[in-house]
């Protein structure tokens, strides 16, 4: 009996384990290969699973609906709310169906329709100059609407998808009327015509051109770490994070985001990565990497992230923010920002 049961085992036992060995993933991706290859690593060793990875920071949802059924690709990691919104809305995108990430992920931080999940928050917080900006001065959204901040304010360009989705926040929360109001006071408040990047923005703080700014809470660490341009360290220096409408509902969140694609045929092993990429061990890693905070409310940010203080987020549905998102792009456009 234990020689006919021995065998049976061993092959049982053996090969779900060669399968893993033999699975490659394919990866659309938002984000920098960089950012995401001590992850992948993580999981090869882990599981035994591969990957391959398609850099489209423009252009994908284009790209996937060209492909169509015949996509090579299993699954898609990208960065901002709109963005993984916009491929639920093509009808591509397969459902979760994921007890593990529902544990994992708040609701509010995964579609209300279950075809995608956030990894990753970051803050989009007021970065002010630490020599000329009171505590006192900034410490809401509507502060940054405020006279006193005249010809102090800079930003990038309100239609980038990191602005756009905090006015689309604005909307979900106060209504399209306050959202508008909102953005004529802040267009009222620029120092200069909205451009560059995040890190453009901390320069301009750094150099005196104005005083605050709004920011991606990881620019910073990557700002205050960066070897390659060190200036980019005094930039840093001259900046104090403020996370906004501690006092109100919250402080306004992006996230980087998972989906898996239904042309995939490898659909359950996307799965059981996505499920690891939301479980306490990889938020660790996933987040640290980036500078970014966990999406699993089990897990605590990474000590650097940490030691920029805690902050309350807004509750609002991100579906939510992103059904707004072409409302508020048509009050970026009336409003000049």
């Amino acid at each position: 009996m234990f020689r006919l049961i021995a065998p049976i085992c061993a092959l049982l036992c053996i090969t779900p384990l060669q399968a893993s060995i033999a699975e490659n993933l394919n990866i659309y991706t938002h984000r920098q290969p960089a950012l995401l290859e001590p992850i992948l690593e993580t999981y090869t060793k882990k599981t035994g699973t591969t990957f391959s990875t398609v850099y489209a920071p423009k252009g994908l949802v284009q790209r996937l609906q060209s492909e169509g059924d015949a996509t090579p690709a299993d699954m898609v990691i990208t960065v901002d709310i709109n963005r993984v919104h916009e491929l639920s809305e093509t009808g591509l995108l397969a459902s979760l169906s994921s007890t593990k990430i529902k544990n994992q992920v708040p609701a509010h931080l995964r579609d209300r329709s279950d075809k995608w999940t956030a990894l990753s928050l970051r803050a989009r917080i007021a970065a002010v100059s630490v020599q000329r900006v009171k505590k006192s001065e900034v410490s809401s959204l509507a502060d940054l609407t405020k006279s006193d901040l005249k010809g102090r304010v800079c930003t990038r360009v309100g239609s980038h998808v990191y602005n756009r989705a905090l006015l689309a926040s604005i909307i979900a929360n106060d209504g399209e009327n306050a959202a508008r109001e909102w953005a004529k006071g802040l267009v009222a408040n620029l120092a200069r015509k909205p451009q560059g990047n995040d890190r453009a923005q901390a320069k301009a703080i750094y150099s005196g051109e104005c005083d605050v700014a709004l920011m991606n809470t990881y620019y910073f660490g990557k700002m205050k770490f960066n070897e390659k341009n060190p200036e980019q360290k005094k930039w840093a220096d001259s900046l104090r994070l403020v996370f906004l409408d501690q006092k109100g509902r919250g402080q306004h969140v992006n996230i980087s985001a998972a989906a898996i694609l239904k042309a995939s045929k490898k659909q359950g092993v996307a799965l059981e990565f996505i499920e690891w990429l939301t479980s306490s061990e990889a938020q660790l890693l996933y987040t640290g990497v980036n500078y970014e905070y966990p999406v699993n409310p089990m897990v605590k940010p990474s000590g650097e992230v940490a030691s920029w203080g805690k902050f309350k987020m807004d509750q609002v549905s991100l579906t939510d923010i992103a059904k707004n998102t072409p409302l508020a792009q048509m009050i970026i456009n009336e409003t000049g920002w």
